[in-house]
């Protein structure tokens, strides 16, 4: 069963709602109780003095908000947390810690693992809208059972949830309150400014009149639709034929890490009517939609040189499409992406998905050893 929020939250159809403007929905679906302290109104300050970082988290946050904001009212969950990539990633799915934590929810390699969240040479779900935005709301639900307190499970989901039940006992051995203002004290200074900092931003959207601070009117509509793939794609032919720039194919697709998007039951998003153009477009094509394919390295001999003369291209080719560093050579057993020279080559195996690996070290010209395996490891981190 789903936990029910700390206070019922707004639910319905985006139909049921008057606002025009997705802030005005957002509103009207807070659930969770108002933080008030120093740190509050310090975080606020900090966001209302930077009018241009706003405006761009909020261009960003423009292409999925709608979605969040929806996936959290089908959940019955606080629409305020729609608000909390603002202080993870500013909205940005790009976003890399230093913990190795990626995407807009800012999940470690270990804990989307534990989410389902797919992470592979070819793709990582971290990163991708629909996994993570539905990843993060089923662990959210998941901490607020736990805790069954909110503002306790926004800490936990930022310091973990282990370390919040241990400042919880702490706190209940010297017959302390239980409340995230009381273990504060206890917490490290990020996860100690996390839910004011979350506070600020509602405080701000709540009523940015007062805070002088004009937001962008984002329509209460989706921004974007799902569209089947059935075989493997270049990221820049599916581009094309939706009609959109590159940049813009890979603000709604950021998952995908390689120059083709494999997979037969892979999901693209698109603006709905550069949909109905990728469909117009593809009925017309009567080409191949993809140029790419993999190449196990077998041994020492198969240098960079030697691979573009075998697959027609250019060594620098190779390196961009597989991001190897300069002077680096393969590893035995690495896969790499290579251009098709042959019409007849069928898409990429699932099983060569799934297991890829790419190793590289450093070649004889250099001292320094480097090893990059593309195979997700676990973290200590929770999130």
């Amino acid at each position: 069963m789903r936990p029910a929020p700390a206070q019922p939250a707004t639910t319905g159809k985006a139909d049921d709602f008057k606002e025009a403007d997705l802030w005005g929905r957002i509103r009207s679906g807070y659930a969770i109780p108002d933080l008030d302290n120093s740190l509050v109104g310090k975080n606020t300050q900090w966001y209302v003095a930077r009018p241009d970082y706003l405006a761009r988290t909020a261009s960003r946050a423009s292409l999925y908000l709608y979605h969040v904001v929806s996936e959290l009212e089908k959940r019955g969950m606080p629409t305020e947390l729609a608000l909390l990539p603002v202080i993870e990633s500013a909205f940005n799915p790009q976003a890399l810690s230093t913990a190795n934590a990626a995407g807009i929810w800012q999940f470690v390699p270990g804990t989307g693992k534990t989410f389902n969240l797919q992470q592979n040479m070819f793709k990582d779900e971290r990163r991708g809208v629909l996994a993570s935005t539905d990843a993060a709301l089923t662990y959210l639900q998941q901490l607020y059972t736990m805790f069954g307190d909110w503002q306790l499970a926004l800490a936990a989901y930022n310091w973990g949830e282990g370390n919040v039940q241990k400042a919880i006992k702490r706190n209940q051995a010297l017959g302390k309150p239980t409340d995230f203002e009381s273990l504060s004290e206890q917490m490290p200074t990020e996860t100690r400014n996390y839910v004011p900092k979350l506070q600020a931003v509602k405080n701000i959207i709540a009523n940015p009149a007062q805070y002088g601070v004009t937001l962008p009117p984002i329509d209460n509509t989706p921004y974007f639709t799902q569209v089947d793939k059935t075989s493997d794609i270049d990221v820049t032919i599916a581009a094309q034929l939706a009609e959109m720039s590159v940049d813009e194919f890979k603000a709604l697709n950021p998952q995908f890490k390689k120059p083709v998007i494999t997979g037969d039951d892979t999901k693209i998003l698109l603006p709905k009517e550069n949909a109905e153009k990728f469909h117009i477009n593809l009925a017309q094509w009567g080409r191949a939609l993809s140029t790419w394919t993999t190449h196990k390295i077998t041994g020492a001999k198969e240098s960079l040189a030697t691979l573009a003369s075998k697959f027609h291209t250019t060594p620098e080719v190779i390196r961009q499409a597989n991001n190897i560093p300069a002077q680096s050579r393969l590893k035995s057993g690495s896969t790499i992406l290579v251009p098709k020279v042959s019409t007849s080559t069928g898409d990429i195996a699932e099983n060569v998905i799934e297991t890829a690996q790419l190793s590289f070290e450093a070649d004889h010209r250099s001292r320094a050893h480097t090893t990059q395996r593309y195979k997700p490891r676990a973290s200590r981190h929770k999130r």
